[in-house]
């Protein structure tokens, strides 16, 4: 039987995400909060309203083993940082040649195409020196949010964080050794799936990322 679910939208978990961040050590340094998915992008945008701060996407992209299309073996960010899942790479015997031609290939015909229509093409840039905080609705393989953290590092940012609602232990103390902290009100054992935690989730949009990256531009522009 299923047990209660932790939160009841994602609305809940925002406030409860934010609840656990250190408002006034983020607000006191130059920070930029960075969505690094879509659904990530909702709870960047409250974040970055509570920190008064800059917040924009991180865009990355999956490259599926040649054996098993659904199956992600490596990522490939903005500046091409690629991390590879070493055990599914060595139990599946894929060549490096062919991660590293799929990463080209994902960022030209993937990444670019993101870039275009939620930047006007702009690659991302402004975070040296800067506190970074990552923010996504969740963190599975860890793939990801690893990318990620590698892309703003390339970027020059002074200190990565990473902020998500709900997290397996497991990810939780393997995240922990390569960023300067994780904000997490919730960190479990035996993580089944994003849904099963919550009481209403409702499909998060590609219109919706675009009304809040059109509302950020606005903001930016009035504060310029």
């Amino acid at each position: 039987m299923k047990s209660s679910p932790i939160f009841l939208n994602r609305e809940d978990a925002t406030v409860k995400l934010i609840d656990s961040l250190p408002i006034d050590i983020l607000k006191s340094h130059e920070t930029v909060v960075l969505a690094t998915s879509a659904e990530g992008v909702y709870f960047a945008d409250k974040v970055a309203d509570r920190l008064s701060c800059r917040m924009d996407i991180l865009f990355t992209e999956p490259i599926y083993s040649d054996i098993n299309p659904s199956l992600a073996i490596a990522m490939v960010g903005e500046t091409e940082e690629i991390v590879m899942h070493k055990a599914l790479i060595d139990a599946f015997d894929i060549s490096k040649d062919y991660i590293y031609s799929e990463a080209k290939r994902r960022y030209n015909e993937d990444i670019l195409g993101y870039m275009t229509r939620y930047r006007d093409g702009r690659v991302l840039d402004g975070l040296n020196k800067k506190f970074v905080l990552l923010v996504d609705e969740c963190v599975e393989t860890g793939l990801t949010i690893m990318t990620a953290i590698k892309t703003v590092i390339a970027l020059g940012a002074k200190n990565v964080f990473i902020a998500v609602p709900i997290l397996d232990n497991v990810v939780y103390k393997s995240l922990i050794n390569i960023c300067d902290d994780l904000f997490c009100p919730y960190k479990i054992d035996d993580y089944i799936s994003i849904e099963y935690y919550y009481e209403n989730l409702e499909e998060f949009t590609s219109q919706e990322v675009e009304k809040i990256v059109k509302n950020r531009k606005i903001i930016k522009e009035e504060n310029e």
